[in-house]
């Protein structure tokens, strides 16, 4: 303990120690703030247009004379609202859509129409905690320990410290210790502070703490390895900065590039384009050819299938759920190489601490692959629960009530 309060004597009149950890809270309470200030403003969005949604169907609603047209004019609101820790690591937030508005027609071709990809997001990443703990921290922290065994040994005092103190590790364990503890509690304290404004449940919070200290850690060792070397501290600082370099940037863009190459996924263009045009194919074929196959998904309507006129709205809601099954391989094929994609950079992270903690908080946040998969899974559910509330009416059509409209199924988030 006497040497723990000696070496943080030592540190608080070392300038530039304590400039670096003052960057570090800086940055972590940027991006807390930044992180706060986009789940805010998302949940805001969420909110307001749940209000107009409610609104704007019932007036398309009031509008309408029949089954078929109240279905087409009526918009529904799904969305994957911020998680309770999704201001650390907004994750595939920014690469996925989160927020759909959808209607009776084919599906995926809603689903796949919205692109909120940010190509410049896509390169380097959000500057979210999640990234500033993963990536920044690790050189702040090279740069705080570089040079405590290379500074000694210019400045001569080296070998009498060692002989003084009796081991080595009586001189450089505190000395490192503290100046560790004083970077992790700058990069956590705006975290935790982050966590308690928004909520965040306790073992998320510590699951996320444990990643920050745990990469932490594996980095302190291999500068302590480094610094063993009997060299000049700018050589050592040379080869920390460039073994950060290749774990926290190269390994991690090559392991997407080598995975996007070896693991062909459908463009969601593709999608959209083949749903939309069995859809408009379907104008101009027999009307038999748009029943038998939605028949056989739905026997069920089998004895009000039959369309005698030009146009029923039965037989055009039931080309737009052919369109969607005809464009199911491709969506599963597009699905399951997305899945395969995320499995592959789970492997590759192993190799790179930055692209492992990333990993590890945007599944604490929800905010990964297999949660944007999950919020488009639970759309198509939703589209079904509309579809099963609408058959009904559109194949038996009884006569036209708009307070049935009243019992319309609601959107329910995943919890």
């Amino acid at each position: 303990m006497t040497g723990m309060l000696r070496e943080a004597r030592f540190m608080l009149r070392d300038r530039g120690a304590l400039l670096w950890i003052a960057l570090a809270l800086l940055l972590s309470a940027a991006a807390t703030g930044f992180g706060i200030a986009e789940v805010r403003e998302q949940r805001a969005t969420i909110s307001t247009l749940l209000e107009e949604d409610a609104k704007d169907r019932a007036n398309a609603i009031a509008g309408q004379q029949d089954w078929g047209g109240a279905a087409y004019a009526a918009f529904h609101l799904t969305y994957a609202p911020p998680s309770d820790l999704a201001f650390a690591a907004l994750g595939q937030r920014d690469t996925a859509p989160w927020l759909h508005r959808v209607r009776m027609l084919a599906l995926e071709g809603q689903i796949h129409e919205a692109d909120t990809r940010n190509a410049d997001f896509g390169l380097i990443g959000r500057f979210d905690f999640a990234y500033m703990a993963a990536t920044l921290a690790p050189l702040l922290l090279i740069l705080l320990l570089h040079d405590l065994r290379g500074a000694e040994r210019v400045a001569g005092r080296h070998d009498l410290l060692v002989a003084t103190a009796g081991t080595s590790a009586r001189v450089w364990l505190p000395r490192a210790l503290v100046r560790f503890g004083g970077l992790a509690l700058a990069v956590l304290l705006p975290f935790w502070i982050g966590a308690g404004i928004e909520g965040s449940a306790l073992p998320k919070v510590l699951g996320a703490s444990a990643l920050v200290i745990g990469a932490l850690l594996v980095w302190w060792l291999l500068i302590a390895l480094a610094g063993r070397v009997n060299a000049a501290p700018s050589v050592v600082l040379t080869t920390l900065v460039g073994i950060w370099i290749a774990l926290a940037l190269l390994v991690p863009a090559i392991a997407r590039a080598a995975i996007e190459a070896r693991i062909a996924v459908p463009d969601g263009a593709q999608i959209l384009m083949l749903q939309r045009e069995a859809v408009n194919d379907a104008w101009d074929k027999p009307k038999e050819a748009t029943m038998t196959p939605f028949l056989a998904r739905h026997p069920e309507w089998q004895a009000w299938g039959k369309v005698d006129k030009p146009f029923e709205w039965k037989w055009y809601y039931a080309f737009q759920q052919v369109g969607d099954m005809q464009a199911e391989p491709v969506v599963t094929a597009w699905r399951e190489g997305r899945l395969a994609r995320d499995r592959a950079a789970g492997m590759a992270a192993l190799l790179s601490p930055a692209s492992l903690v990333e990993r590890g908080f945007e599944q604490l946040a929800e905010t990964d692959t297999q949660a944007m998969i999950a919020y488009e899974d639970r759309v198509r559910e939703y589209h079904a629960e509309l579809r099963a509330f609408h058959y009904p009416l559109l194949f038996r059509n009884p006569a036209y009530d708009p307070l049935v409209f009243g019992n319309l199924p609601r959107y329910q988030p995943l919890p």
